[in-house]
């Protein structure tokens, strides 16, 4: 994997992530009916995203570099599937 498409895939890992990790411990203040959570935690939140994005990217990164997921000959077939 080049070096540019490596920092794609992680911001990409790291968005879906952070929606993923967003909605953990959330509690909100029912008395003030504004349906903001009383304490976001986002800091802490944002620690643990990148954690799991540092794993899954080594893992991502792993099966490409073992070729065991092969985005050149996923292209070729996509190619050729389109254009004959």
């Amino acid at each position: 994997m080049e070096w540019f498409s490596g920092i794609v895939v992680f911001v990409i890992i790291w968005w879906v992530a952070l929606f993923a990790v967003l909605p953990w411990g959330i509690v909100h203040d029912e008395s003030e009916g504004t349906g903001a959570p009383k304490i976001p935690n986002l800091k802490k939140k944002m620690l643990i995203t990148t954690g799991i994005t540092i794993v899954l990217w080594i893992v991502v990164y792993v099966l490409i570099e073992i070729e065991f997921i092969s985005f050149y000959d996923s292209g070729q077939a996509m190619f050729k599937e389109d254009f004959g």
